[in-house]
């Protein structure tokens, strides 16, 4: 579809188009019920792939629930400790309904978010010289650190690299997952992009199982929006934010787990909470049973009655599948846009990576802005300008270097060779200094339940604000280097 302006773009005309979208105006009622503050605050929110946000009415619910009851410590007997027992399983049940899980294959265990998640995977699994990890290049930094614990356990780590479109090559997949390992082995790799937005095929995880692999499967980008299914794929380790799905609780994760592949990780620890007895001078513990011997410490008993509540509100208020139509409806129209928008000789204001349709990718769309002449523009000098227009987007390499290393087409050679000589190397505009790279990542908008066309048309606006845009060594002053991706 092709708009001319790119600036005011009629309702009508992309409704012509877009007709699913017209099915959608339940989202409108919500959005103003429950998420009015983002129109009164005249705020177009564009980074939903960073946190979802908290409906209104969730919150209410919650705080109904933490006013109508007094909640204990669960490690107890006492009347508000069985409570929050009991409001800690009735989430765990929650989360595997949430993804079709079997209660009888699978146990949730929660940790602080989905990194928290990785780790305990990454401590207990038992790498050891013959077993393998392999890592897709396009994955998150909590999923890449594995590696140090694969290295200092003496396996090896391969890292499968991914085509222009930011896909990986499936006979590529399939020839490192071929190489057998003659000791436990992890295959890890993220169902959605949190770079660019591209799903990744989830029958890799069967591919890789059928060959003697575990398999690691990074979803907290994808649950966002898109349902998995664990009747049908079967994962052995799924980390999770809840925050990306529901907004809150910030500071609960949880990994989603095989029993029988729990049953083959040794944690390197104890600690309160994880053992059945213990003894300080006799030097032993023992540990109880999963889920609670990977738990750590008292559970997070409070947030785990705002999962329960959050799972509610998402089930009975949103409708998931109403979601996905609409966002994909302005994801496409989106992308068409950005991808025809134009400086006054015909370059492109957009560089856009990933695929350029809504197959195979969810509702995340990265890019750079780039000027007159064709080069990139400070992505601290655009995320400053949308900030101006009332935007907020996400501006950086989003903790998943192995994207931004493939859009701007780096050598193995020179990042061995920058790794090898580290020493002053302070901040990450060092590091991008001594790499030669242009800019210090991309931009990255992502959109969510209750986005908009209004949302859409003033983003459009604010990326018109470029057209004929050239970029000087004065536009950034200001600003300071970077401290870290």
């Amino acid at each position: 579809m092709t708009v001319t302006t790119h600036q005011d773009v009629g309702f009508e005309t992309f409704a012509r188009t877009y007709t699913t979208y017209l099915e959608t105006r339940h989202l409108d009622e919500v959005r103003a019920e429950d998420f009015g503050r983002l129109d009164e605050q005249g705020l177009i929110y564009l980074d939903y792939t960073g946190s979802g946000l908290p409906g209104r009415a969730q919150l209410r619910a919650y705080h109904a629930a933490m006013n109508s009851r007094i909640w204990g410590n669960p490690h107890s007997a006492n009347s508000p400790s069985r409570r929050s027992t009991a409001a800690v399983q009735h989430a765990r049940r929650a989360t595997l309904r949430f993804v079709n899980a079997d209660p009888d294959e699978y146990s949730v265990i929660f940790t602080s978010n989905a990194t928290g998640a990785l780790r305990l995977v990454g401590e207990a699994f038992p790498f050891q010289p013959g077993g393998r990890l392999a890592l897709l290049r396009d994955n998150h930094n909590s999923v890449l650190g594995i590696r140090e614990y694969a290295r200092t356990c003496g396996a090896t780590v391969e890292t499968i690299a991914l085509r222009p479109d930011l896909r990986a090559d499936p006979a590529a997949v399939l020839d490192v997952l071929d190489r057998s390992a003659s000791k436990p082995s992890l295959f890890a790799y993220p169902a959605q992009s949190n770079f660019s937005g591209v799903q990744h095929p989830l029958d890799w995880i069967s591919d890789a199982q059928a060959r003697g692999w575990r398999v690691v499967l990074d979803a907290a980008a994808f649950v966002a929006l898109s349902d998995l299914d664990l009747s049908k794929y079967k994962p052995d380790f799924v980390p999770l934010s809840y925050y990306k799905i529901f907004g809150w609780p910030t500071g609960l994760g949880c990994l989603i787990a095989r029993n029988d592949a729990l049953a083959q990780l040794r944690r390197p620890w104890f600690s309160g909470g994880t053992v059945i007895a213990s003894s300080a001078l006799g030097g032993w513990h023992a540990s109880a049973a999963p889920p609670d011997n990977f738990e750590d410490g008292t559970p997070d008993f409070l947030g785990a009655l705002g999962v329960s509540v959050g799972l509610d509100y998402l089930r009975q208020t949103l409708d998931r599948d109403t979601v996905r139509a609409r966002v994909r409806c302005l994801t496409q129209f989106l992308l068409d846009e950005m991808a025809q928008l134009c400086h006054g000789d015909g370059t492109p204001v957009c560089a856009l990576y990933g695929p350029g349709d809504t197959r195979g990718r969810g509702a995340t769309i990265a890019f750079n802005l780039l000027d007159v002449d064709g080069g990139i523009i400070d992505e601290r000098v655009a995320e400053d300008r949308a900030v101006q227009h009332g935007i907020a987007l996400r501006a950086g390499c989003f903790c998943n270097p192995g994207v931004g290393e493939t859009i701007f087409e780096l050598e193995p050679a020179d990042l061995i060779r920058v790794g090898a000589n580290r020493a002053g190397l302070r901040t990450i505009d060092d590091y991008r200094r001594a790499i030669g790279l242009p800019t210090g990542g991309a931009l990255r908008v992502s959109l969510g339940p209750v986005s908009n066309f209004a949302d859409i048309v003033g983003f459009l606006r604010y990326l018109g604000s470029w057209r004929d845009y050239r970029a000087t060594a004065e536009g950034l002053a200001g600003f300071p280097d970077r401290e870290r991706c």
